[in-house]
């Protein structure tokens, strides 16, 4: 081998490194601003309480209102997990378990929880594992969280009995969660979902955020942040899959999206609500940006809500 021939593979082997070394860095990088657990700081948490909000009383109530403190195991996990209780005002069986979004926690759900409290309802508000005060390190779209609040719903059915009326209500990456649970093996007891602008599915929303945050092409560091992702937390983003999982629901479901939403794009609330195999029911609030179709339209929405439910919860 000539020196000139040396040189050159040498000094290709070092570019080659660099590069995989600068992916390898990049998608480590990548995989703690997705998977990891922690604050974001592209993601508002939501728990912040400001007059100006639509749903500020609603809100200034939540953090008011008595709350009983309920703990659960993880699925598959040595995890605590905690969530708020709060009673309907008039005793019922009627009750709305509430999947909070992606780097938020149960305190961003009091307009919700003050809607369903006026309803009749009684509400059960956890911290997603990984978020708020439930242990956890990882984030997983929906993947373990999925089994983690079919849990919750069994608590609530063990705890209220079988005449239980237990409904499914997420936002967000709740909403992705709320679709993912909605493919398991459910008690009877479950009747109902309602999802507001959840994913088709964690690759593409994760696709779609690299592209809009970062201007990064599908190839390479999508595929690469997954693989670290099998590898230090179990699995794929592919795997959080909510098309797949409300193609096998029988129940019903009541689809919300925002017309305006950015973050998740409101075209996938069309692809989620063809691929459903339940009865169901489309709302697409005009105007409305991610996660604010209520504080958006809060009568349109509530009444959407409540005929919705009125059907399968007596």
């Amino acid at each position: 081998m000539n020196k000139r021939l040396k040189h050159w593979l040498i000094g290709l082997g070092i570019v080659v490194v660099l590069i995989l070394g600068g992916l390898l860095g990049g998608s480590l990088y990548f995989y703690n601003m997705t998977v990891a657990s922690g604050k974001k700081s592209f993601v508002s948490s939501g728990t912040t309480l400001k007059k100006s909000d639509p749903l500020y009383a609603q809100k200034k109530w939540y953090r008011q209102v008595h709350k009983q403190r309920w703990t659960e195991k993880a699925a598959g996990a040595s995890l605590k997990l905690v969530a708020d209780y709060v009673p309907a005002a008039h005793d019922t069986k009627k009750t709305v378990v509430l999947v909070h979004g992606f780097g938020s926690s149960k305190e961003a759900m009091g307009g919700y929880v003050a809607m369903f409290h006026r309803l009749g309802y009684n509400t059960l508000t956890p911290d997603t594992r990984g978020q708020g005060q439930s242990q956890g390190k990882v984030i997983s779209y929906g993947y373990y969280e999925s089994r983690d609040y079919l849990k919750w719903v069994k608590q609530v059915i063990a705890k209220q009995g079988p005449q239980s009326q237990v409904v499914l209500f997420g936002v967000s990456m709740g909403g992705a969660t709320t679709m993912m649970t909605s493919g398991l093996k459910t008690p009877s007891q479950l009747k109902a979902y309602v999802e507001d602008c959840g994913y088709t599915d964690a690759q593409a929303e994760i696709t779609y955020q690299a592209k809009q945050m970062y201007h990064l092409p599908y190839w390479p560091m999508v595929p690469l942040t997954s693989a670290v992702a099998k590898a230090k937390a179990g699995f794929y983003f592919k795997d959080a899959n909510a098309v797949a999982a409300v193609k096998k629901n029988h129940k019903p479901m009541l689809f919300i999206h925002g017309g305006a939403d950015s973050f998740v794009p409101t075209k996938m609330v069309y692809q989620v609500y063809r691929a459903d195999a339940g009865p169901k029911q489309l709302l697409v609030v005009p105007g409305a940006q991610h996660a604010a179709s209520l504080s958006h339209a809060p009568q349109r929405y509530t009444q959407t809500v409540k005929a919705f439910l009125a059907k399968y919860i007596k």
